[in-house]
């Protein structure tokens, strides 16, 4: 049985550019800890690729986790949430709801670059909803509610506490996701 947070293809691809864009907005606060590793940026790009048709989803999934290890060169908590950023990205080629986690941590990230700026973690969820086309909306409408599904990334592990889990329910509820 497929999990309702996989999405179908089509919603897949949608989704993986929006995914991107949001990831490649805190970009450069990894890049400024660990100028020399691209990880997390051919993340990016390949996750446009996808979205765009370039890439197939079985040779995305094998190299999703990838990116996610380059965290471990990055100095701040800032720097490797953009990290996880890109890699949630990558991940969106495997599993639709990783699209939510691409922002999350693109919120998380912005806000800990950001510490006197009260308004930076709903600075970036604004301009993350903003970026949104009707079919992202709609693909990310059709998810499950954070922690209604025990599986996947919307279940009840990293992304469901915290800021990243305040992210993602922030954008679900801009959404109108049903409950």
């Amino acid at each position: 049985m497929t999990s309702l947070q996989t999405l179908d293809d089509a919603d897949r691809r949608a989704v993986a550019g929006w995914a991107a864009d949001c990831a490649e907005r805190v970009l450069g606060l990894f890049e400024a800890e660990a100028p020399g590793d691209r990880t997390p940026r051919e993340a990016i790009e390949r996750a446009r690729a996808y979205s765009r048709g370039e890439l197939d989803a079985a040779g995305e999934i094998k190299r999703r986790f990838v990116a996610g290890r380059a965290a471990g060169a990055a100095t701040t908590q800032a720097g490797v949430s953009a990290a996880r950023a890109a890699a949630q990205a990558a991940a969106v080629a495997h599993v639709g709801s990783h699209a939510l986690g691409a922002a999350a941590y693109a919120a998380r990230a912005a806000a800990l670059a950001s510490p006197d700026d009260p308004d930076a973690f709903d600075d970036e969820l604004r301009w993350q909803l903003d970026r949104m086309t009707g079919d992202v909306r709609a693909a990310l409408r059709s998810l499950p509610p954070l922690g209604a599904d025990r599986a996947g990334p919307l279940g009840p592990g990293l992304l469901a506490s915290g800021m990243l889990g305040e992210a993602i329910r922030r954008i679900q509820e801009a959404l109108g996701t049903p409950e």
